[in-house]
């Protein structure tokens, strides 16, 4: 593990792309007449914005503007996502720290919070209790520690890919495949199909070995991209105390092999404006150096956490939380935006058709939440408190009444269509081709193994719709066929 001094000396070979004074000038500017309609029609043709055109989507703000934007940016998502929603489930494995961001509970000086690693045998709990409920997705967050260096992590995403759970042995609401009733051979155990991280920027080498466990996303929050807000809330002389090296953490992640990387701000912090002219210009920048963007965005918002006092200042409001949702989508129209538990269940339920792509459900991130809590939250034991508890059968239900696709599809990350070679897929068809049929796949799986029997009515209901809009052809035949088999012989795991 890098120290202080080398890891300052190692990022002054980065690049601070984030050119502050430039974009507080842009936020100053009052766009001309028609100038939104020009922008809007870019993103239309499903082209990235600079940030001068990002600008120009925050500076229109009268009620008019927005809903154009808001329309914008609802179509634009339908154009390149349909109507899936990925899920997944966050998963804290340490809550150990030696930063001291002023607005995390996990902050070192923090005093109230418990802090605990689990062990292996907790991991295993975790995982467990996570594929009961349905789960193949997680991301693993950690604290920045010297115990939870690369090696520790990649030992955690092997740890959790071993992790198996045998198939259900009792009928299933939707009359599904039974192994006490079939004559059929079973399939194998499930298991976890892909993990992604969430945590401190390492070195190439560090990224290296997280890589070879099989990791999905590299994920790292700027937090805020604006210099003086950044240095208040992240005291010098931490590791996270150095701007440039998180900055350029994603940057290396790609130059080490790690080619699916997410970026994230923590809204609250600063203007909420600029932090989205800052996630546009990273974005921006690793397009054009590595020829791929983030695979991810993320925009959470502060939130109480035990032993941290907010500042209202800067809070951002439901209103402004919606347009930064739908400018980022206008903004980055290839890029997965991920909504977090953070928000409340009502508010997610409105930002889903802005633009938003993933969002985790049935989330706890109390060490050992899954496992071990029950259903009240324990602010002592996490780091912030979410909005959004509900179980993960809860949530699905509520996506396909609202007539959304959920998805727990991994195709794309274990057939290496990843990082520059996602892009080249990410044209007209793709969906049809790819996501919509491998949607249906695992959506077809859960009703089978989990569902409840109003969510299994939901889902069969979303899934003769879906297969209606399929052109007539060898791709939609072989769908339903996977799909017979799925419910009829307990084959899982049928992906295009």
């Amino acid at each position: 593990m890098l120290s202080i001094i080398d890891r300052t000396r190692l990022s002054a070979s980065g690049c601070d792309f984030i050119d502050q004074p430039h974009l507080e000038g842009l936020l100053a500017e009052k766009p001309p007449p028609g100038r939104l309609r020009d922008v809007i029609a870019k993103s239309m043709a499903k082209e990235p914005l600079e940030v001068e055109e990002a600008a120009v989507l925050l500076a229109s703000d009268g009620p008019a503007d927005c809903e154009q934007i808001f329309d914008a940016a609802r179509q634009l998502k339908r154009d390149v996502y349909g109507n899936r929603i990925v899920l997944f489930a966050p998963l804290y494995v340490g809550s150990h720290c030696t930063n001291d961001c002023i607005y995390c509970a996990f902050r070192r000086s923090n005093s109230r919070v418990v802090r605990r690693t689990l062990s292996p045998e907790d991991l295993r709990a975790e995982v467990a209790a996570l594929l009961a409920r349905g789960h193949k997705r997680l991301i693993l967050v950690f604290g920045e520690h010297p115990r939870y260096d690369a090696a520790f992590m990649a030992d955690c995403v092997r740890q959790v890919y071993a992790v198996r759970e045998a198939k259900p042995c009792v009928p299933r609401p939707c009359g599904a495949w039974c192994p006490e009733t079939s004559s059929a051979t079973p399939a194998a155990p499930g298991g976890i199909r892909r993990v992604n991280i969430n945590a401190a920027p390492l070195d190439h080498a560090g990224y290296a070995v997280v890589k070879a466990a099989g990791i999905g996303t590299y994920q790292i929050f700027q937090e805020t991209y604006h210099h003086a807000t950044y240095a208040r809330v992240h005291p010098t002389g931490t590791r996270k105390g150095d701007f440039l090296w998180r900055l350029d953490g994603v940057a290396r992640a790609i130059e080490a092999g790690c080619d699916d990387v997410g970026i994230g701000a923590l809204f609250g912090l600063g203007d909420w404006r600029f932090e989205v002219l800052g996630l546009v210009a990273h974005a921006l920048h690793l397009q054009k150096h590595y020829r791929v963007g983030p695979h991810t965005i993320s925009f959470p918002r502060l939130q109480p956490a035990s032993g941290v006092r907010l500042e209202e200042t800067s809070l951002v409001g439901d209103h402004e939380f919606k347009r930064l949702v739908a400018i980022l989508r206008l903004s980055v129209p290839y890029t997965g935006l991920i909504c977090t538990a953070r928000e409340s269940p009502a508010l997610r339920r409105e930002v889903l058709g802005l633009g938003v792509s993933q969002i985790d459900a049935g989330s706890r991130i109390e060490l050992g939440g899954y496992s071990e809590t029950g259903q009240a939250q324990v602010m002592e034991r996490e780091q912030f408190r979410l909005g959004d508890i509900r179980p993960l059968d809860e949530v699905m239900r509520e996506l396909l009444a609202d007539g959304f696709l959920p998805s727990f599809c991994t195709a794309c990350y274990r057939l290496g269509r990843t990082g520059e070679h996602f892009m080249e897929y990410a044209i007209p068809g793709f969906i049809q081709n790819f996501c919509t049929p491998n949607a249906l796949s695992t959506l077809m799986e859960y009703l089978m193994d989990y569902g409840t029997a109003e969510t299994c009515a939901a889902g069969m209901r979303i899934i003769e719709q879906e297969l209606a809009k399929l052109p007539e052809g060898q791709r939609k035949q072989d769908l339903v066929e996977r799909l017979r088999r799925i419910r009829e012989t307990g084959a899982r795991d049928l992906h295009f």
